[in-house]
């Protein structure tokens, strides 16, 4: 095989690669970051962690499209459910949205929807407790996001609980499902399921509100906000009246709160990952790798409250690399682990403040 051919741009040999090579090809297009992550994971889980990936880029793909009606979008959306569970009538879906995606979708993105009746067969190949998870996945993911998208969202969400729901929809419900894959493979990690359900919602969380730091702005230009009024107002900072102001002392002071929640959230992440058998290095550096990439953005925004575009945020390829040499070095020591998250995310607290309605996380 050619490694350098761009499969993406021939959807038609695209879909004549065997199952693993059609999904890594897929996920290098409309993730590097999953591209990089994913091949980590015990081979029988990658497939099935590919996979899903794929069929919620789906979603995001439907609800990201300009050019779809709220209307459209809630159409497809339900239709797509029904595809996933069933594994009918993916060509005919295809067919229906491809010509309506527009040129701001990207190219990848457009090759997905073309070759998703073969993402739907590839889905259907698993396990009924494998489908079932992915199936569950979507339908929580479309269905929660369809609701936000009906929102007005220029002036962030009402209250943290907000957000909550929100991070749930797009990334919570994407860690229930991972963890049931993970339970599915291995009976002695499933031996901790309830608890690993319960720390995976907040793993996605933390995972989600790092991106949704990180986007500020990019957000911004699209008229959308998903920071929660209430921290900021308590901050002294009213987003109903003004846009995010980089420069405002009480703006800085809501984003440092909110830094701190999210890192809270990743403390979850390492507990979750813990739980882990620690002979399975794999399914540990995959996590690892997530949180640590996390855990240097948040430091990076720490460091530069008065950012005002994303790149300013972004953690090199040096970066990158330093933290998978670190967890590679520690991933079967809970308490080197332990130690390294101490280390890199302390100026991530926020000792000195909490929030009043805030469920309390597990210290």
């Amino acid at each position: 095989m050619n490694k350098d051919r761009n499969f993406l741009n021939d959807p038609k040999s695209l879909s004549k690669l065997p199952d693993d090579a059609f999904q890594t090809e897929l996920l290098k297009g409309v993730s590097r970051t999953f591209a990089l992550t994913i091949p980590q994971l015990p081979a029988p889980l990658y497939g099935p962690v590919a996979n899903a990936y794929l069929l919620c880029r789906i979603v995001d793909t439907i609800e990201d499209e300009v050019s779809l009606t709220p209307e459209q979008k809630s159409y497809f959306c339900s239709e797509f459910i029904d595809v996933v569970k069933t594994g009918l009538n993916s060509e005919s879906f295809a067919a229906e949205l491809a010509p309506l995606l527009s040129e701001k979708t990207l190219p990848a993105e457009h090759t997905l929807i073309h070759v998703m009746p073969r993402v739907i067969e590839i889905t259907h190949s698993f396990d009924q407790e494998q489908i079932d998870a992915l199936a569950d996945c979507v339908a929580t993911m479309a269905e929660g996001m369809s609701a936000f998208q009906s929102q007005n969202l220029q002036h962030g969400l009402a209250r943290l609980a907000d957000l909550d729901k929100y991070c749930y929809y797009v990334a919570g419900c994407v860690g229930e499902m991972l963890a049931k894959l993970f339970c599915h493979y291995s009976p002695a990690i499933a031996e901790h399921r309830e608890e690993l359900l319960r720390l995976s919602v907040s793993f996605g969380q933390g995972l989600q509100m790092t991106n949704i730091l990180k986007d500020i702005w990019d957000d911004a230009e699209r008229g959308v906000c998903w920071l929660p009024q209430d921290i900021f107002r308590e901050a002294g900072f009213d987003l109903k009246k003004r846009a995010p102001d980089a420069n405002d002392p009480n703006y800085k002071k809501g984003l440092t709160h909110l830094i701190g929640i999210a890192h809270g959230h990743l403390h979850n992440a390492l507990r979750y990952t813990q739980l882990l058998p620690a002979h399975e290095t794999g399914l540990r550096n995959f996590c690892l790798w997530a949180l640590g990439m996390a855990v240097l953005t948040l430091k990076k925004i720490k460091h530069h409250l008065d950012f005002d575009r994303s790149e300013q945020v972004k953690i090199s390829r040096k970066s990158v690399k330093a933290t998978i040499v670190a967890t590679k070095l520690t991933v079967r020591s809970n308490l080197l682990l332990s130690m390294l998250f101490h280390i890199a995310g302390r100026e991530l607290k926020t000792p000195d403040w909490q929030y009043s309605e805030q469920t309390q996380l597990a210290q």
